[in-house]
């Protein structure tokens, strides 16, 4: 999986999975998942509480058990208008039959989306790693990124965002020995 690394490709990710009955559910989904970099798994669980909070609401990964601060601030607004009017003990996420939503429920709602963009490389780590990505690109800090997506060393956060593939192709972009 990849992440969306421009911002048209963020735009038609997001219009493309904003088509239908759940549009508004399947919008914010997107929208929490780049701006948190959280992992498909700890977003289908999380409740209206869990982000109800203005500053610092904190979770436990599902994952690892390690406690994990959401910064929302960005996306206040959007936050506040969609849950306006839920009762507390809500899932943010729910199916159709009122059931909280499932990992593999957002990855079918991801393919049919990467289907219409003509894309084989969109899953549930998409989000997280479209994060991940723009946040190294914009501070180049591996060290905070790597604590933000709870990862054990920075090795292991540079492979996952294919970080050094990309440092290698743009070193070696117009790199050339002889004629």
């Amino acid at each position: 999986m990849q992440p969306l690394r421009t911002a048209v490709e963020i735009q038609q990710f997001i219009h493309a999975v904003s088509v239908g009955r759940f549009s508004k559910r399947n919008r914010f989904l997107v929208l929490l998942g780049m701006n948190t970099g959280l992992r498909m798994s700890d977003i289908v669980r999380l409740r209206v509480a869990d982000v109800k909070r203005i500053h610092n609401c904190t979770i436990t990964e599902q994952k690892t058990g390690k406690k994990r601060l959401l910064y929302l601030a960005s996306i206040r607004e959007e936050v506040m208008t969609y849950i306006d009017g839920l009762p507390d003990s809500d899932y943010l996420f729910v199916s159709s039959y009122g059931q909280p939503l499932r990992v593999n429920s957002v990855y079918k709602i991801f393919q049919k989306a990467a289907l219409q963009l003509n894309r084989h490389d969109i899953g549930t780590h998409t989000l997280r790693k479209t994060f991940g990505y723009h946040y190294y690109q914009q501070t180049h800090d591996i060290a905070t990124l790597m604590i933000l997506l709870n990862h054990s060393s920075e090795s292991v956060t540079k492979r996952y965002l294919g970080i050094e593939e990309l440092d290698i192709q743009n070193a070696l972009r117009g790199f050339r020995l002889g004629k």
